[in-house]
């Protein structure tokens, strides 16, 4: 059996790290459950450091969590520019974010991979052009 990779977007991260938030609960449970490293981009770290920031909360966490492995950056944005570009060109409408570009761009780097999100647009995105990017995120009240 094939190991899933989990990509790690902002709204996850942020609500696992501070208690009180919406989805903090369904996180924690979900975090439970997932297998080091959860892998991600500096986009989404530094929004998780000015959201945790705009919380009161504390954003050293952020980085022992990487010192400790628990998630991994693992997308270089200049190597990734041509393909991140194209992906917020197509997704202009939307409008998608660089950290959304760099989650959309890790899941066609890991083939077999899951992005754990809080962001319904990531059911409109695609990766590879056409294909459905598998989600782990909470249902819709």
């Amino acid at each position: 059996m094939r190991h899933v990779a989990t990509l790690l977007d902002t709204g996850p991260l942020v609500s696992f790290l501070a208690a009180g938030l919406k989805y903090h609960s369904w996180c924690v449970e979900q975090w439970k459950r997932l297998a080091p490293p959860l892998v991600t981009c500096e986009p989404v770290f530094t929004e998780a450091a000015f959201l945790l920031k705009r919380e009161n909360r504390d954003a050293d966490i952020l980085f022992a969590l990487l010192e400790r492995g628990v998630i991994r950056i693992a997308l270089d944005i200049q190597e990734q520019q041509s393909d991140l570009r194209a992906l917020m060109r197509r997704y202009r409408n939307r409008p998608m974010s660089v950290a959304d570009a760099c989650m959309v761009r890790l899941s066609e780097m890991y083939e077999y991979s899951q992005v754990f999100t809080l962001d319904s647009d990531f059911r409109i995105y695609r990766r590879h052009g056409n294909k459905v990017i598998p989600l782990l995120m909470p249902v819709p009240d």
